[in-house]
């Protein structure tokens, strides 16, 4: 739970500085602070774990040679199995907090799923119940019975969907406006963008800020369409007059993803239009605020990722031949039979263990590989204490071994030498039914 506690307040604090940066461009285009807004949603979907872990990796290509086999099991350490101890233990008491918390995170998810598929459904028959209608657009043009605003439906092969009467309830004009609209949605892919944010919404329904982003995104697509119509010369008191027509006679469009007309603050924007507001180009500091802000946000976490890697390779142990304190005595056995063998900072403990495991773990070989030797190798148990002096952390098993070689052929005056041998196979055999 800790890392997506952490996930989720690096995601807020992202927000938080898009909202101060979206405050900052308050009088340039609408279109800007809707992308700004676009990064603080995806920014929930990609943990900024990954970025780190990234420089980790460029670190770690980057090495040089000779720390080559040290980084490697570090970057590995954390993606293998811990050490397992043979010796009876209690079994941890486990928390029933994370599976609640999953449950009511469940049921929210389904319920989200639920209302978009009620809504989705809706419209979709909206568009099956329409009939094409001609107007000469670089999509095609569908009216519809239902009384939905005019909007955009698909993400890959959009359909606009006109409300049936809607040629004799507005003038050529508004509707030249309203259809002007409809067209920068498309030209901006804005129904991909708010399903994306659905898909972070679904997943994190429970993050109040989630939700006001997307009233933000809405508001801010919104509004730079509305920038965008007067631009290519549009009359404002027209344009603003379809929008009001069409939020008088008209609903709203259930989903974000079917880009409609209306939306955000309506007296805003229709403010906004009335005034014929220019937006400001982005000056030199701000030009130069957003590449410094969006820079950092890419690269803080890859620098960290490599800074910790740097950290990781300085704090490695040096390469030691032999262990500085060993202590070797018998076992005492007990009734279970069992053993442990588990690194510990600075070396290794191992309690109950044959000495034939021991060689197999140092030579890294399997039993029936082990051969010869004194008649008790793996009948009598031997508890085993060794540490390398000044060493805090874990020495990687590849470093250890040669370092256990040389212990068992000290304490126990065993010398080793590898073979080939011929061993007795037996053949399988096999008959074919059917």
């Amino acid at each position: 739970m800790n890392w997506f506690a952490d996930h989720l307040w690096q995601s807020t604090l992202f927000a938080g500085i898009a909202g101060l940066l979206t405050l900052a461009l308050r009088r340039n285009h609408a279109r800007l602070r809707h992308s700004i807004w676009l990064a603080a949603s995806c920014k929930f979907l990609i943990p900024l774990s990954v970025l780190i872990a990234l420089g980790s990796h460029i670190a770690w290509r980057t090495a040089p040679a000779t720390n080559l086999s040290v980084v490697m099991d570090e970057v590995s350490q954390p993606f293998t199995a811990p050490p397992v101890s043979f010796l009876p233990t209690a079994p941890p008491a486990r928390s029933p907090l994370p599976a609640v918390l999953l449950g009511i995170w469940a049921c929210g998810f389904v319920g989200i799923v639920c209302s978009w598929w009620i809504r989705w459904r809706r419209i979709r028959s909206a568009v099956r119940a329409a009939s094409p209608v001609n107007l000469e657009l670089p999509i095609r043009a569908m009216s519809s019975p239902t009384l939905l605003e005019p909007g955009i439906f698909g993400i890959f092969r959009p359909v606009l969907l006109l409300p049936a009467g809607i040629f004799d309830r507005l003038t050529p004009a508004q509707l030249k406006a309203v259809i002007a609209h409809e067209l920068c949605h498309i030209r901006h892919r804005d129904n991909l963008i708010a399903a994306i944010h659905m898909f972070v919404e679904t997943v994190f329904w429970f993050h109040p800020l989630v939700w006001w982003i997307g009233k933000r995104l809405v508001e801010e697509r919104e509004r730079a369409c509305d920038e965008e119509v007067l631009t290519q010369g549009g009359e404002p008191r027209v344009y603003a007059e379809a929008i009001l027509n069409v939020c008088k006679l008209y609903a709203e469009s259930p989903l974000v993803c079917v880009s409609g007309i209306t939306g955000s603050d309506l007296k805003k924007r229709i403010e906004a239009i009335i005034t014929n507001r220019i937006a400001l180009r982005l000056n030199f500091a701000k030009k130069l605020l957003l590449a410094v802000t969006g820079l950092a946000a890419a690269a803080a976490p890859i620098a960290i990722g490599l800074l910790n890697a740097s950290a990781t390779r300085a704090q490695s142990p040096a390469i030691h031949k032999e262990f500085d304190v060993v202590s070797v005595k018998p076992s005492v056995p007990d009734e279970h039979n069992s053993f442990m063998f588990r690194p510990q900072p600075g070396g290794l403990r191992a309690v109950g263990i044959p000495l034939k495991m021991l060689v197999m773990e140092s030579y890294e070989v399997k039993a029936f590989q082990v051969s010869g030797g004194p008649s008790w190798i793996a009948t009598e148990s031997w508890d085993v204490l060794a540490k390398v002096d000044g060493v805090e952390g874990l020495i990687p098993m590849a470093q250890m071994r040669p370092m256990l070689q040389a212990m068992i052929s000290d304490r126990f005056q065993l010398k080793f030498h590898k073979e080939t041998k011929e061993m007795p196979v037996t053949p399988l055999s096999w008959k074919r039914t059917g």
